[in-house]
């Protein structure tokens, strides 16, 4: 069993990992030595923080063990296949967690490598932060059906294709705003658009008009460094910052997966502010990674 994509979950599995991650939260000891025994592999292609840490200290407080793999350090660097270190880590470890640029990638790991595999972010989605939104979310009394999520930013990318999705599945409205030219995957729009109603909007005022959760990411993601003038001029009208959240119900949330580029998609009085749940999400990543592994290797 492995989680690829928030597309192959239906909404009571959804459900599922949002409330063990509930549960692993409020109860950790009862979990501490579940893994025991157990080694993760952690394979690196791109840089990370919060999925770093949360995966290896979540391990660890699940009684196992978890190795850091390189791409910049392993044979990888220097021609060796994806069949083949996928084929010989699974002869080492018991579960793997990939981040990595191409989505298909990650497929060939899943394929040769005879052990659970988690994405941990490709091109194509984010499937372990977008369930952990989904925690918080239920958390703070906002995952419910009817209740309006509105993605504003970069439209284009993984983190909306996710949110999108696993958002659609669990009964909410969602509006994605965002520029022209940065629209939402065609493929992961039609797919969200089956469950429930899924707008796009290019007027970030009405787009987030009676929100119950305005969401943004950064506007210029790992590998895009280069479009930075063009992207900041196209995404400044999209800038969460309070003028913007006052088109929104008074008691919505805001959110932002991190790292933010404060002063860009998020101002420094949002992402500081009463409403933002955004260092709630950051630390129900564990929660929810731990959750994503107890199911993973069948330990619940």
């Amino acid at each position: 069993m492995n989680l690829l994509s928030i597309w192959e979950l239906d909404k009571i599995k959804i459900g599922d990992y949002v409330g063990l991650a509930s549960e692993v939260k409020k109860n950790p000891g009862k979990y501490a030595h579940t893994l025991e025994g157990k080694t993760l592999a952690m394979v690196f292609e791109k840089a990370s923080t919060r999925t770093r840490v949360s995966f290896e200290a979540g391990m660890t407080q699940l009684g196992g063990h978890a190795i850091y793999f390189d791409f910049t350090t392993s044979q990888l660097s220097r021609g060796e296949t994806m069949h083949d270190t996928a084929k010989t880590l699974g002869r080492y470890v018991n579960i793997i967690m990939a981040r990595l640029y191409k989505h298909t990638d990650l497929l060939e790991i899943a394929k040769h490598a005879g052990v659970p595999v988690i994405n941990a972010l490709t091109d194509e989605e984010h499937p372990c932060q977008a369930l952990s939104d989904l925690e918080t979310m239920a958390e703070k009394g906002k995952l419910k059906a009817g209740n309006r999520f509105a993605f504003v930013g970069d439209c284009g990318f993984n983190m909306a294709n996710s949110l999108m999705l696993a958002c659609a599945k669990a009964g909410m409205e969602v509006t994605l705003v965002c520029p022209k030219g940065y629209q939402p995957n065609q493929k992961y729009l039609h797919e969200a658009k089956k469950y429930g109603k899924v707008e796009v909007c290019s007027d970030p005022a009405q787009g987030v008009g009676g929100a119950d959760v305005v969401y943004t990411d950064t506007w210029i993601s790992m590998g895009l460094e280069d479009e930075k003038a063009e992207r900041t001029k196209a995404f400044m009208p999209f800038q969460v910052n309070e003028e913007l959240l006052s088109h929104a119900k008074k008691d919505c949330i805001v959110m932002h997966c991190l790292p933010a580029h404060r002063g860009l998609e998020i101002t420094n009085e949002v992402i500081d502010g009463k409403q933002s749940v955004v260092f709630d999400q950051a630390e129900n990543r564990l929660h929810m990674q731990k959750a994503i592994m107890l199911k993973l290797m069948e330990k619940i």
